[in-house]
């Protein structure tokens, strides 16, 4: 642990991260970042990731001892409890728990993406393709005026649809998928939300042509839909 700072446990690819990268930099707290190889994971991660995946915050405790958080959405209720800075969650118990809900609703998009960008044929892609845009007209018709989710103030649900966009900003470089045809509201949130610093620095530099590769190794239909 160096200088007493939270330490973020990523890997470059996870949606699940960026969830914790972008709170963190929302409410301006400092953390180191440590990245872990997740095709071969050392002794060190396994020992202190129960799931065996990331995001991991280390945290750290008095006389050098230090205390793991694992789970996205645990790390990210952790902070919005313990950290100063922007308040992320409603403070009306009623509109919280709604937006916990949608924070779930996000997941299970990131289920359907896993299967649509790993589609090794046509059918599976199409099937997946479908379920992603019914399950954006179900988004579209939460949103209201923006320019976030629930209006003027940024919060935990947009850190949760953000890394889900970013997705699209690569696919969108290799054809056009037509996920987001004909939701405005959607479209508007999605281009907010990548214009915004702490989205934006969420990833490495690198990451579109990580994901590109990622797609290249998994032998991705999508691919073969290129212009």
């Amino acid at each position: 642990m160096s200088d007493g700072k939270l330490i973020l446990v990523s890997h470059y690819l996870c949606p699940y991260v960026q969830r914790a990268a972008i709170t963190l930099a929302e409410k301006a707290v400092p953390f180191g970042i440590r990245y872990v190889d997740l095709s071969a994971k050392p002794d060190w991660f396994l020992d202190i990731s129960p799931l065996g995946k990331v995001p991991l915050l280390i945290v750290p405790q008095g006389e050098g001892s230090e205390t793991v958080l694992f789970e996205s959405a645990v790390i990210c209720e952790y902070l919005e409890e313990t950290q100063s800075g922007a308040r992320l969650h409603p403070t009306d118990p009623l509109t919280r728990a709604r937006h916990r809900g949608w924070m779930e609703f996000g997941s299970s998009i990131l289920s359907d993406l896993w299967g649509f960008e790993t589609a090794k044929d046509e059918g599976t892609y199409e099937a997946k393709r479908t379920a992603l845009i019914d399950k954006f007209a179900r988004v579209e018709a939460e949103l209201r005026n923006g320019p976030f989710f629930a209006g003027e103030a940024f919060s935990l649900v947009d850190a949760v649809f953000a890394p889900i966009f970013r997705y699209f900003d690569v696919f969108d470089t290799i054809t056009s998928v037509g996920v987001f045809d004909g939701l405005p509201l959607v479209k508007a949130w999605r281009a907010e939300l990548a214009s915004r610093q702490s989205v934006r620095d969420a990833v490495t530099h690198d990451y579109p042509e990580r994901l590109k590769a990622f797609l290249l190794n998994h032998d991705a239909f999508l691919l073969s839909r290129a212009a």
